[in-house]
């Protein structure tokens, strides 16, 4: 029988935090494995928020939902211009 004069201790191991390109590496990783084309994929989740979009091979679709869809975008769109230096093309 438990002890009921005594408060219980629970505690909750919490992912650590993963980083956006660590999420969209992941995400395209398994939706490349499983034969999608991943930038269409990826466009359809970030445009609608319908995680279907996503593969759930190698927990691809809960991967990606632990990123706000902002913020997925935020991280293309600086990586895209980092690699991309239009202005130094001038």
């Amino acid at each position: 029988m438990a002890d009921l004069s005594s408060t219980q201790f629970f505690s909750i191991v919490q992912d650590p935090d993963i980083s956006v390109k660590k999420v969209l590496e992941d995400v395209y990783s398994a939706m490349e494995e499983k034969g999608y084309d991943p930038v269409s994929q990826i466009v359809g989740y970030i445009m609608s928020g319908d995680p279907t979009y996503i593969t759930s091979h190698k927990n691809a679709r809960s991967i990606i939902m632990k990123a706000e869809r902002d913020e997925l975008v935020e991280e293309l769109l600086t990586e895209y211009i980092a690699t991309n230096r239009w202005n130094e093309k001038q």
